[in-house]
């Protein structure tokens, strides 16, 4: 009884095997199943996406240039003021008594040296009596002049165009000399100063045009332009500052300092690169290869390559446009292997 079972299992194990090996044979002659995908043209160029605050290019923290308490402040925070226009007022009553008294000291001492110019033609005073009259009269001037510079710094004045962005003084306070008084912004240049990593910055250049577009003004797409490209990257971040200018009617526009204004375009162009999935590219010891599917066979063709960009890499040599390659792993593949296309990539 058990050697008629065994015969049977042998019998059926034998059966299976020759289905097998038909089976097998079949799928061979019929192709592997793969998927392919076909050779074009596609836009590789990097994405570069950037945001930063908009900001005043110029920002001027005026200080006093000297001690006194405030008499009258002529401006408020919002005021536009042109170069020239006077903001604040110090009193500066002890400034101008010691002012008169500089003058009278000069005028004095002015006497005296004409006195002893006269007398040393006439061989009365002799010529260090003339020297130390002459150096008296140069530190009286000196003195006389430097009390008016200081009640000129009692006056102070908008330095260039602008507008009062701060105000930190009322009248009657007393301030020391680099005490700051007031926040001034050159609001028609404005500008936003995006970190970009150095992987993209060596694809940007002085002059180059950016849409800039912002949050508060979705309708509202301006030409930015790069002002400058700072010479060093951060040290903690290794990005690159880049300076990016907003049109001088930003303003006029609806633009304001704090606004957030993002960038988004295109670096390193590469619109029309030859391009092929990444995933079927192969390397070994003699290059990087693909295999090219022609008559329903495997054929391997050595490539040169270009950048990866995602799911695809640049082609530089060894296809051509419209070539229909396998889409996935060529590891396991070999040439003139037999397969038939049962889908598309891309």
């Amino acid at each position: 009884m058990i050697l008629l079972l065994l015969s049977a299992a042998a019998l059926w194990l034998t059966a299976c095997g020759e289905t097998n090996q038909g089976n097998n044979a079949e799928e061979a002659e019929r192709g592997v199943p793969v998927a392919a995908a076909e050779v074009r043209p596609r836009d590789l160029s990097r994405s570069l996406t950037l945001s930063a605050t908009i900001e005043p290019r110029v920002v001027i923290r005026l200080a006093s240039r000297t001690q006194g308490t405030i008499d009258h402040v002529h401006v408020e925070a919002g005021d536009r003021v042109e170069r020239g226009d006077l903001l604040l007022e110090l009193d500066l009553s002890e400034h101008r008594a010691e002012l008169a008294r500089a003058r009278a000291q000069e005028e004095e001492a002015q006497l005296e040296y004409n006195r002893s110019q006269q007398l040393r033609g006439e061989g009365v005073v002799s010529d260090a009596d003339f020297q130390r009259a002459r150096v008296a009269l140069q530190i009286h001037r000196s003195q006389r002049q430097l009390w008016e510079t200081r009640i000129a710094y009692g006056r102070v004045m908008a330095p260039r165009g602008a507008v009062i962005t701060d105000r930190f003084v009322e009248p009657g306070e007393t301030v020391e000399a680099q005490d700051t008084l007031f926040e001034l912004a050159a609001l028609d240049e404005l500008v936003m100063r995006p970190g970009v990593s150095e992987r993209d910055v060596v694809h940007l250049e002085v002059g180059q045009s950016l849409p800039i577009t912002l949050d508060a003004l979705p309708d509202e797409t301006l030409e930015g332009r790069i002002r400058r490209i700072f010479p060093m990257a951060q040290p903690g971040s290794r990005l690159v500052t880049v300076e990016v200018a907003l049109p001088a009617d930003a303003t006029g526009r609806g633009v304001r300092p704090g606004f957030l204004g993002r960038i988004a375009t295109r670096v390193d162009a590469r619109p029309e690169a030859l391009a092929v999935p990444a995933a079927a590219v192969g390397e070994d010891d003699e290059g990087r290869y693909v295999y090219l599917i022609r008559d329903e066979r495997l054929e391997r063709r050595t490539i040169d390559i270009g950048v990866s960009r995602g799911q695809w890499t640049e082609v530089l040599e060894g296809l051509e446009d419209g070539d229909v390659i396998l889409a996935t792993n060529p590891i396991d593949m070999s040439d003139g292997t037999r397969v038939r296309i049962v889908g598309w990539r891309g």
